[in-house]
């Protein structure tokens, strides 16, 4: 899984026009998904499955 940075910097991530992130692939907003035991928290793609870590 990797880092929104890093998928920011590649173009599998863009900001849209008020700063949500969104899939490349897909041109879908994406969803999140926390976990209390975990620090950060896992940014989902509902239309292709698509994850990444944000710290």
């Amino acid at each position: 899984m990797k880092s929104v940075r890093k998928a920011l910097r590649d173009g599998s991530l863009y900001k849209d026009t008020y700063e949500r992130l969104n899939c490349s692939d897909c041109e879908k907003k994406l969803g999140s998904k926390n976990d209390p035991d975990e620090i950060g928290t896992v940014r989902v793609c509902e239309e292709c499955g698509g994850e990444w870590k944000e710290l």
